[in-house]
């Protein structure tokens, strides 16, 4: 069940993906002219709200295509098929047929159809219909549905069928969610310190995906993302779930990896240096956090779970306060920058603020418990554990460098005798092996990779970074 519900967080990274560039052309065109009569500013922003506007179907193509065996287009189709049917039959005017009622009378979930819950079991029921049928042979007579034509078919069946129990449940899992939402907002600035801080438990197993869609998406009526850009929330409000990201993502992740070089051993500066910059940059320019925080995650657990604490604080100040602003892919300065002009940005430069004062606090806080706690972080390992130096040698190209990189990690793996299937999302590998026991951890850290994290009995991830796509492409090639 973990092994799927990992599998499920990986595909849910494909759609996510598509919000940067929703946030590059909604922020550029509110920049050109935020009360939106130029005509290049209008176009440009309502081409990024067609994708805000559109992620449940996104959700319901990636999932289908992310848990089908062979990535297959067929089942990106039946994951768009089965969505159809499904929002269609549960839609206000069907319903309202159904019940011989007026549209004014259906329950209010209903209108809500058409969201990223309903699009992700879409996605489930279609990867499900490939895996089932896409290489069955029908009789002759109706040889031309056979395969891969008969997926979409079948998604359209089981969704019809799935249909009829959502009729009842919908509404109460809608109701429910929104009855969550609602406590939470009702907390203010506390509630948005909660999720702050469950959101950064969760990361380890992938399941923060989950937790966000609440707030960020509109699975409860909260849609923190979608209303902050197309600026249909409460100027000082929406934005809450988001604003207190950007200080620790911009300055206090990029602070405590400071703190981690000046705290490492004196012959293993340069290469903690080599690893702790380029994670800090990415985290300060792009918001993508893991390959730093699995960089001293699992070796210093505690740290991770003050990071958890100082996430959910920030989350809270910034909500009390009411600064807000948005992003669409994750709390990086391309992100403040494009969402500063944004209508509901609300003293967004106070963040900045908040950003130094939290980046004083990571930097002396993970200071001292490093020392004080003698705590493993990189460049703090015992000399046994020095993990080999895997500068690239002058002259050698990117290819070359990537090429070196899988090898090392696929051998340490086990290779074709013991690794089942690989997989990647935006920083790591994700690999199911037969064996945990022929994994060679050792030498996959010798890379010098950010971390690994075992999931499961069989599931295992390698922290690679941004690049992660390079490396998997090369894993594939010399895969049998």
């Amino acid at each position: 069940m973990m092994n799927y519900i990992q599998r499920l967080g990986r595909s849910l990274m494909l759609p996510v993906a598509v919000l940067p560039a929703a946030a590059i052309l909604s922020g550029i065109g509110y920049w050109i002219d935020k009360d939106q009569v130029n005509t290049v500013a209008v176009f440009l922003n309502q081409a990024g709200n067609s994708i805000i506007g559109n992620i449940p179907i996104l959700f319901a193509i990636g999932v289908a295509l992310g848990l089908a065996k062979n990535k297959d287009g067929s089942a990106a189709l039946s994951g768009l098929v089965g969505f159809l049917v499904v929002t269609t039959l549960l839609s206000t005017d069907s319903v309202a047929l159904l019940q011989g009622i007026e549209a004014e009378s259906v329950d209010a979930a209903f209108s809500a159809s058409k969201n990223v819950f309903i699009g992700i079991i879409s996605g489930m029921v279609a990867s499900i219909m490939y895996n089932r049928f896409s290489h069955v042979q029908l009789p002759d007579a109706f040889a031309f549905f056979s395969g891969k034509r008969l997926v979409p078919i079948m998604t359209s069946v089981a969704m019809m069928v799935i249909s009829v129990p959502l009729f009842f449940i919908w509404p109460v899992v809608y109701n429910a969610l929104v009855s969550f939402g609602t406590a939470i907002i009702d907390l203010g600035a506390v509630g948005a310190g909660l999720y702050g801080f469950f959101n950064r438990l969760l990361i380890p197993t992938g399941l923060h995906h989950a937790l966000n869609s609440v707030f960020w998406f509109d699975v409860a009526g909260i849609d923190d993302i979608g209303k902050f850009r197309d600026g249909t929330g409460v100027k000082g409000i929406t934005g809450m779930y988001q604003a207190g990201f950007f200080p620790i993502m911009m300055f206090g992740l990029p602070a405590a990896a400071l703190a981690m070089y000046h705290t490492a051993k004196t012959k293993r500066k340069k290469q903690a240096a080599s690893l702790l910059l380029a994670t800090a940059f990415a985290a300060f320019f792009t918001g993508v956090t893991e390959p730093l925080e699995f960089s001293f995650m699992f070796l210093a657990p505690a740290l991770y779970v003050v990071h958890a604490l100082l996430t959910g604080l920030s989350l809270a100040i910034a909500a009390f306060f009411h600064w807000t602003s948005g992003f669409g892919f994750s709390a990086g300065f391309i992100d403040y920058f494009l969402s500063y002009p944004l209508p509901l940005a609300n003293k967004p430069y106070m963040l900045l603020v908040q950003g130094l004062v939290f980046a004083v606090i990571y930097y002396f806080l993970f200071r001292f418990l490093i020392t004080k706690l003698n705590l493993k972080t990189p460049g703090r390992e015992d000399d046994e554990e020095l993990v080999v130096d895997n500068a690239e040698e002058e002259g050698t190209s990117s290819h070359q460098r990537f090429a070196k990189l899988a090898t090392q990690i696929y051998e340490g793996l086990g290779g074709d005798e013991n690794v089942t299937s690989i997989d990647n999302c935006v920083t790591r590998l994700r690999v199911e092996v037969k064996d945990m026991d022929k994994v060679d951890e050792a030498k996959i850290k010798a890379t010098g990779v950010p971390g690994i994290n075992k999931v499961g009995a069989k599931g295992i991830h390698v922290i690679v970074g941004t690049n992660v796509q390079f490396v998997a492409d090369e894993i594939n090639k010399i895969r049998k």
